[in-house]
């Protein structure tokens, strides 16, 4: 009501009634706006608002914009707080904001409010987060806001993403790219890198390298020239990984080098221990087994550590196991092996997959053809969907070099 509004804003400006009448009105009148007892002329409106130092608009909105800052103030301080520490900040956050839903109409709080709405109802698997998504995408376009209107094409092609349905995921960014584009004139220099490193990392996901290390390169090149920090370390983890696929030794080494260096820099704990786990994979994969377990132990050790990357190295500790015959122990290890949730894109998943071509070659050694096949019949479905990479050579090849035993003669 708007004698509330009036009451509320000048309580919070501590205001008395007769400071905000003035001359203006007596304070009697003012206290009957304020009870609703008394309708303000539009004089006398906009007098109370020029002594609230607010627009007359503003009064006769359903939600001031003071109350909608306040609300969006509670919101983002609890929408950036990390998931792990506060595990239900979505369900916390869906009533803080659904009773203002209906009203949002315009401006910048509405906007994000409505932004961190859908979000929530996203990751909370509600229905309808798709009209509050658009509701939100409109009014960031009308305002000009390229980096939150990227945010939800991002989000858009991502639902799509993590159901492993990369086909589409990337036929929804491209088509929001362009929309972007399209009504944008101007591109900040973070959006473009933030684009260009999601379309290289879906280009990656469908099997075209091509188009994905074209777009890559460019934000790189982009990054460095325009002396860019932001999504660097991603852009180099997402370099390496594809140096990996491909058999590139130059390119894995140059930009797992670039990693430590701009982890160095930047103090950036996650760039330097993703540094450490690609110079595991490297040791394991030239078979320098024994040193691969002296960095891995080191990190499984720190409680700290293992909770942040604990499967990776788990299943590294695994594989570099197996590779030195102690194959109880491998299997111990792989066994405590889990997808990590966040793991979606086809190069994180392949190196997971791999671990039950690894059990399956340790039960072969011990001679359960049988428990073998299996398992590597389970890596070798799990790959089918997934674009080429030696991980899935390698699926392949153990899957067949298991078939083959089984096809041989027991002997008499």
């Amino acid at each position: 009501m708007l004698g509330e509004r009036i009451r509320e804003i000048r309580k919070k400006k501590k205001m008395t009634l007769e400071v905000l009448a003035g001359e203006g009105l007596t304070k009697g009148m003012l206290s009957l706006i304020e009870n609703n007892k008394a309708n303000p002329s539009m004089e006398s409106l906009a007098f109370i608002a020029k002594r609230l130092g607010v627009e007359v608009t503003e009064l006769l909105e359903d939600i001031s914009k003071q109350e909608l800052r306040d609300v969006l103030e509670k919101a983002e301080r609890l929408f950036n707080k990390e998931t792990e520490k506060v595990t239900d900040k979505y369900r916390q956050l869906i009533p803080l904001i659904e009773p203002y839903v209906t009203n949002f109409t315009q401006g910048y709080e509405s906007a994000r409010l409505l932004d961190i709405y859908s979000r929530c109802l996203y990751n909370e698997k509600k229905d309808g987060w798709q009209d509050y998504s658009d509701r939100a995408a409109k009014m960031y376009d009308e305002m000009n806001l390229t980096a939150k209107r990227a945010g939800i094409g991002i989000l858009r092609a991502m639902e799509k993403f993590i159901e492993h349905d990369y086909v589409k995921s990337l036929e929804i960014f491209l088509k929001e790219r362009a929309e972007i584009e399209s009504n944008h004139a101007y591109i900040d220099p973070i959006t473009r890198v933030d684009l260009d490193y999601n379309e290289s990392i879906l280009y990656f996901a469908v099997g075209d390298s091509d188009s994905a290390t074209r777009v890559m390169e460019s934000a790189i090149n982009f990054s460095k020239q325009h002396r860019i920090f932001y999504r660097i370390d991603d852009l180099y983890r997402l370099a390496f990984a594809q140096a990996m696929m491909t058999y590139e030794e130059e390119k894995k080494a140059h930009y797992s080098l670039k990693l430590k260096q701009y982890g160095d820099f930047a103090e950036d704990k996650q760039s330097l221990l993703f540094h450490d786990l690609f110079n595991v994979m490297s040791l394991n994969s030239e078979k320098h087994f024994v040193k691969a377990l002296e960095i891995i132990d080191q990190y499984l050790s720190d409680p700290k550590m293992s909770d942040i990357y604990g499967f990776w190295y788990l299943l590294e500790k695994g594989k570099a196991l197996y590779g030195l015959g102690q194959l109880n122990e491998a299997i111990l290890c792989l066994d405590k092996v889990e997808i990590p949730s966040y793991a979606h894109h086809p190069f994180d998943l392949s190196m997971f997959y791999v671990m039950d071509s690894y059990k399956a070659l340790c039960h072969l050694e011990f001679g359960a053809k049988d428990k073998a096949l299996q398992l590597a019949k389970i890596a070798v479905e799990n790959f089918e969907r997934l674009p080429h990479t030696p991980f899935k050579d390698f699926a392949t090849d153990s899957y067949n070099k298991i078939k083959l035993k089984m096809e041989e003669p027991n002997p008499s």
